[in-house]
């Protein structure tokens, strides 16, 4: 517990529809970006029942609003579980923009609509980013599988052109996204790329550390959300397939999400006991990196969708940050930001040809050692401190600009 200081000095406001600062890393390296700037920042987040309603994080004041999440409840729940933390929003910066007199807000998709919530400090000449982490419309066709011109997707574009509109600045985590923002009618010069890389301070193989094995296992590792549209049931059959030429192979499934039973039973179906582990617990980002330099070769095993075709994964750039080689599908955004010599391609949905890839890697430790070596191209040429500082550039700024 602390007390917010109110010295006189910059103020920013971060809006998430998730924890904090367990929830969102990108949220958190943003914010750590801000402090380190010299910026006073306050996060409004999610509440889970063991949380305080009120903590300081790193320099961070972090309040939390008495909304959990829960992804397993079905759409009307959730959108009523955006609705909720929307009011809750929009009720605490009554009583906090008044004292705090925020200089810019920064509103984290999804929802686009929570970008509203900012309307007062906004009306008081408060500048908002809206950061979207995610295509909203594309995450809706995706889930649901929606064709992109279904009513409730049209709905979703028009929801997201009124948020982009309303925001004073938008920034997006890829340029492919940022290509289809413009072509969606915002402003070329109204949209910026903040990429969402690995935070090279946390994950490097020196921070990691050596590989620690206690045995002669070929470990595989998936870590992150988990979900249909993620392929981690390919991955599973995948072992299936080479555990005839692989016998000591062994995939670690770490994370949470709403295919976790499905993947459960899917194992037992396939009875996959000695072949992988599931892991559920929340780690700080901090200890991602150790847990990560266990493995030999970590796996991004996504299908082709409207919305996996345009995600560059997070946990890609870290298994590559962290320097074990990685097998991917070849998907556009993926191929967009690494090439053959980085990454083990395979063709999305493919299970014979991602099964082939691992054999082929676990025979080839020297193509595993150039993959883990040729990736590091990578995090030289996209290095969060240098994006840290355009995004700090940028939040200086847009005080002085508006491009509506």
């Amino acid at each position: 517990m602390g007390v917010i200081k109110d010295s006189v000095g910059k103020r920013h406001c971060m809006i998430v529809h998730a924890r904090y600062p367990l929830g969102e890393p990108r949220v958190e390296r943003e914010a750590q970006a801000l402090v380190n700037g010299g910026y006073e920042v306050d996060v409004l987040c999610l509440r889970n029942d063991d949380e305080l309603p009120f903590q300081i994080e790193d320099g961070v004041n972090v309040h939390r609003l008495p909304v959990k999440r829960n992804k397993g409840r079905g759409l009307a729940a959730q959108m009523w579980e955006y609705l909720a933390f929307f009011v809750l929003v929009f009720l605490r910066l009554f009583s906090l923009y008044p004292r705090r007199k925020y200089r810019t807000l920064q509103v984290h998709n999804l929802p686009d609509f929570l970008v509203f919530s900012t309307l007062l400090p906004k009306l008081f000449g408060a500048r908002v980013i809206l950061d979207l982490h995610d295509l909203m419309p594309e995450f809706f066709a995706g889930t649901y599988a929606r064709s992109m011109e279904s009513l409730p997707v049209r709905l979703l574009i028009l929801q997201e052109r009124l948020a982009c509109r309303f925001a004073d600045h938008v920034i997006t985590v890829t340029d492919l996204w940022r290509k289809t923002l413009i072509e969606r009618g915002v402003p070329a010069e109204k949209v910026s790329v903040v990429m969402n890389v690995a935070n090279g301070r946390v994950f490097n193989a020196q921070a990691a550390g050596a590989p620690r094995k206690s045995d002669d296992r070929f470990r595989l590792i998936y870590h992150g959300n988990l979900a249909q549209r993620y392929g981690i049931d390919l991955l599973l059959r995948a072992v299936v397939l080479v555990r005839e030429t692989i016998p000591q192979i062994h995939l670690l499934v770490h994370g949470r999400g709403e295919y976790y039973q499905n993947l459960i039973v899917l194992a037992n179906e396939l009875r996959m006991d000695g072949s992988v582990t599931f892991n559920t617990s929340l780690l700080p980002i901090a200890d991602l990196p150790a847990l990560i330099r266990q493995a030999d070769i970590g796996i991004v095993p996504y299908r082709r969708g409207v919305f996996t075709d345009g995600i560059l994964p997070t946990k890609l750039m870290e298994y590559t940050a962290v320097c074990i080689p990685v097998i991917a599908a070849r998907t556009p955004a993926i191929e967009a930001y690494f090439d053959e010599d980085m990454v083990q391609f395979f063709p999305p949905g493919d299970v014979q040809a991602l099964a082939g890839a691992i054999i082929y890697l676990h025979q080839q430790p020297a193509r595993r050692k150039q993959l883990a070596s040729k990736a590091s191209r990578f995090n030289k040429i996209y290095d969060w401190q240098d994006i840290a500082k355009n995004y700090l550039l940028l939040v200086e700024r847009l005080p002085e600009t508006n491009h509506r």
